[in-house]
């Protein structure tokens, strides 16, 4: 038989008393051990905890939380067929309505309401279905009813719209409650940009309202929109005065797309960007697109992320083509090779730019760049102006024209001739008493006129007789006499004309700073430049008028691309946007043909465009300056901004379903 030791091992951990035991037997130097082992246990436990938490989890946006977003303004229209002129209104509106089409962190125009589409007829139609289960903020259905609508709404002059030119030549067929047709005149390449540009309003809302009260109901274009975007209107803060403090936007429940993680988001208005920026700075808003990148200092905002978001925009100085001095094209090419750009980018605009030649901004769309380029050439630029007859003159370009005289002899006039001329000789040689003494001014050629004509032969034979071989004078005014007459008494005036303009541009930081840099390079050719501030209005004034020399301006082109409303000849009266009265013939048809391909990436379509730059560029109606990007900015607070390319500043909220506040940990799949 075997028998086995038996331990009588404890059950549970010690007491408290035990423990109390257990340091009474240690020494003070064994406590210290003790206690420096148990902390270095314990601390290497939880860093293997988290260690393996933190290694097998990761961080994903958890739903909640809001953003508060400066404007300086006031919303005037949340309505997407009055919004147009206004970023805080077509900001809003993004955020409240939805469009056929929309724009992604790329500036591609991708579907938004539309679940598929399809050009046919060789682009003359456009044929598409809408997603189904598409609400309105008040629960109702979205159909084509309610695209149709706008549509027409659109078209109708009635209602004022600012996007009535873009669909002038559409007709919209419903065919059935989830598809539609567009029916265009002819292919248009920016038919996609209509569609995502263009939102839908609710046809039972709208329908009622007659036209002389649409941009009467604040209820509805203010206080409270009805749209199928992802947010709606919670509350609308306004003062006594009427000033709209802040407009509370919530998470619409309805939305058919991707829903927000934020559960607000609220739109703060300022009166002047001071205001704002003192808000950035005290957190009272988390984020704002900025107007310049050092009006706001932003090395001062340490807790902001300033993001640079490209598009295709362009600042240029415009020449006014019915201007004498800019009415010669290489009179243009000479301020363009004048103009040292990367000096302009650094000196004021710290960096944030990017030169450009073109106006169709090839680095942006991917085009080629233009073949012909004014590089940086100050003496070429001289020698191009030396070509139209300017000169130096005391560090000024001056340009000497000979103009035609009042009055030129041009007859041959002898002893009984009268009339106009002989009245004008009798004047030209009474200024001489020595030739005339008696200065008499009768209109008849008498003895004393022939007298005095001798007299005048004989004073300046040198000239008159003797390249005749004469040496007395005849009485006689021929061609000798006549040329010595004319340079006397009535020569050809001379003007000089200066190369001198008045440079017209906007009152912001950023273009008086760069109209300062184009004065101080262009004094260096001896050009002679006063610079004009206006504010916006006087600025839109100029504009409408044409009544400028040169103009310091920007102009924005779409995701697609197209430069004709700013330089066919058909635009160059307002409300055409062709701002110099640039004409050519070639250039008008290449723009034209390049709005026929339905499909906007069509290579062709590409080439068109390129062939339109060669000719702007080498003919030089403007000096295009850079490419400017928005400046966004946000708190460090808020994640997720993935956006990269907009085309306008209200298409940062294309982007904000994806940004986020607040953070969970998941475990990795």
């Amino acid at each position: 038989m075997f028998s086995f030791l038996k331990l009588n091992l404890p059950r549970k951990i010690p007491s408290k008393r035990q423990w109390a035991q257990f340091f009474k037997l240690l020494n003070p130097k064994e406590k210290k051990f003790f206690f420096s082992f148990l902390f270095l246990f314990l601390a290497s436990s939880l860093f293997l905890f988290f260690d393996f938490y933190y290694s097998n989890t990761v961080a994903v946006p958890k739903e909640g939380g809001s953003v508060k977003e400066g404007f300086v303004g006031q919303p005037q229209y949340i309505n997407p067929l009055l919004s147009f002129p206004s970023e805080i209104d077509k900001s809003l509106t993004e955020l409240l309505f939805s469009g056929l089409m929309t724009y992604d962190q790329n500036g591609e125009i991708i579907p938004d309401l539309i679940k598929n589409y399809e050009f046919k007829d060789n682009g003359n139609s456009f044929e598409f279905t809408i997603k189904e289960g598409v609400r309105w903020h008040d629960g109702k259905p979205l159909t084509m009813e309610d695209i149709a609508f706008t549509i027409n709404l659109t078209q109708d002059s009635r209602y004022l719209s600012p996007l009535r030119p873009n669909w002038q030549d559409v007709t919209i067929e419903t065919i059935s409650q989830n598809s539609g047709k567009l029916i265009l005149k002819q292919p248009y390449s920016g038919l996609l940009e209509n569609l995502a540009t263009l939102k839908i309003i609710p046809k039972h809302i709208w329908e009622n309202i007659q036209p002389e009260n649409f941009t009467l109901v604040p209820e509805l274009n203010i206080f409270n929109p009805v749209g199928s975007g992802p947010f709606k209107v919670k509350q609308v803060k306004q003062r006594k005065d009427k000033f709209i403090e802040s407009i509370t936007l919530t998470k619409n429940s309805y939305y058919n797309g991707k829903k927000s993680y934020l559960d607000e988001v609220v739109f703060v208005f300022f009166s002047k960007k001071e205001d704002l920026a003192n808000a950035l700075k005290r957190g009272q808003i988390q984020s704002a697109m900025i107007e310049s990148y050092q009006d706001y200092n932003v090395k001062t905002f340490n807790d902001f992320e300033l993001l640079e978001l490209e598009a295709p925009n362009y600042l240029a100085v415009f020449f006014n083509l019915q201007n004498k001095i800019f009415s010669e094209e290489e009179i243009r090419q000479a301020f363009t090779m004048a103009t040292n750009r990367d000096e302009i980018i650094q000196n004021a605009l710290n960096g944030k730019a990017k030169a450009i030649d073109s106006p169709i901004i090839p680095s942006y769309f991917g085009f080629n760049s233009p073949e012909t380029v004014y590089d940086f050439d100050l003496e070429k630029a001289k020698e191009l102006l030396s070509h139209q007859d300017f000169s130096d003159k005391n560090g000024e370009a001056v340009k000497t024209i000979e103009k035609l005289p009042s009055f030129q002899f041009s007859k041959d006039l002898v002893f009984g001739s009268k009339g106009t001329e002989v009245e004008k000789l009798q004047e030209c040689l009474a200024r001489d008493s020595e030739v005339y003494p008696e200065g008499e001014i009768t209109g008849e050629f008498a003895s004393k006129t022939k007298e005095a004509v001798i007299k005048f032969q004989e004073k300046y034979s040198s000239e008159i007789l003797a390249p005749s071989n004469l040496t007395k004078g005849n009485g006689k005014v021929l061609a000798g006499t006549r040329a010595k007459l004319n340079e006397l008494c009535y020569p050809s005036p001379i003007e000089e004309i200066s190369l001198s303009f008045t440079l017209s541009t906007v009152d912001s930081p950023d273009l008086i700073k760069i109209a300062e840099e184009l004065k101080s390079q262009w004094e260096k050719i001896g050009a002679k430049i006063e610079i004009k501030v206006m504010d916006e209005e006087a600025i839109n004034k100029v504009i409408r008028e044409r009544n400028f020399e040169a103009l310091l301006f920007g102009e924005t082109l779409s995701s697609i691309p197209d430069p004709l409303p700013f330089w066919h000849s058909l635009q160059t009266v307002n409300p055409g946007l062709n701002l110099t009265g640039y004409e050519n013939k070639k250039a008008d048809e290449l723009l034209v043909q390049a709005r026929k391909y339905y499909n906007p990436k069509d290579p062709s379509r590409q080439k068109d465009l390129e062939s339109f730059q060669e000719i702007i560029v080498k003919e030089a109606p403007a000096v295009f300056l850079c490419s400017q990007n928005y400046f966004y900015l946000a708190s460090k607070s808020i994640q997720g901004i993935q956006i990269k390319k907009i085309i306008e500043s209200s298409k940062i909220f294309s982007d904000l379903p994806n940004w986020y506040v607040k953070t969970q940990r998941q475990w990795k799949k």
